[in-house]
């Protein structure tokens, strides 16, 4: 009588372990494939790729975005507009920089620069300084401004200065009435009442003829 075994052959066991082994690597690779699907960023390797970011920079120009604040590099500050820590306005450019001395002592950095609104009259390129600085009053085109700075009274009694109106509108440079108010937004007007001081230098650039 022959005696015979009640398990599976021994080539039995490995058919069975190598169907269970390939089930089990053809589960993790649908879910890798299916997880790259789900996933937007992922590139050709399945490596989630970095997507734009915000307030980001500008490849070519440097420049900040998304409501960055602009430090020149896009706009760099005119020649031969003075020394020092001073506002420099460009008449042609439309344009004021905030200019600091560098931490070493050796240099000027832009703090910030941003675009302005001129009024009818442009002021006449040369140096001048901040001479007063009034919290809020009413503008002498009757719009209601803050953080006024004036830096110029011109003989015929036309006053120059900085300042922001509260309900965000801009003058008219085409208009008939002889004004020479440089209006700016109101969180650039923050910047600049908090970087100028009465006494501060106000170097005007390109202005044209008058």
């Amino acid at each position: 009588m022959s005696r015979h075994s009640s398990g599976p052959r021994p080539g039995t066991w490995v058919t069975l372990l190598t169907v269970v082994a390939l089930g089990v690597v053809s589960f993790f690779a649908y879910q890798a494939s299916a997880a790259k699907d789900e996933n937007p960023l992922a590139g050709p390797s399945g490596e989630e790729t970095t997507g734009p970011s915000e307030g980001g920079t500008d490849d070519e120009t440097g420049a900040a975005q998304d409501g960055g604040q602009d430090t020149g590099a896009a706009h760099p500050l005119p020649a031969e507009s003075g020394q020092g820590r001073r506002i420099v306005y460009s008449v042609e450019q439309q344009r004021v920089w905030l200019v600091e001395i560098s931490e070493d002592g050796t240099g000027e950095v832009v703090s910030q620069t941003h675009e302005v609104y001129p009024s009818s009259v442009d002021p006449p390129a040369g140096e001048y300084q901040i001479s007063s600085r009034t919290p809020e009053l009413t503008g002498s085109d009757g719009v209601p401004v803050e953080h006024i700075l004036i830096f110029h009274v011109a003989a015929d009694g036309i006053v120059f200065g900085f300042s922001s109106a509260l309900d965000g509108s801009t003058p008219d440079p085409d208009g008939t009435q002889r004004t020479g108010g440089v209006r700016q937004d109101r969180e650039d007007g923050d910047a600049m009442w908090l970087f100028a001081e009465v006494g501060t230098p106000v170097v005007v650039v390109s202005s044209p003829a008058a």
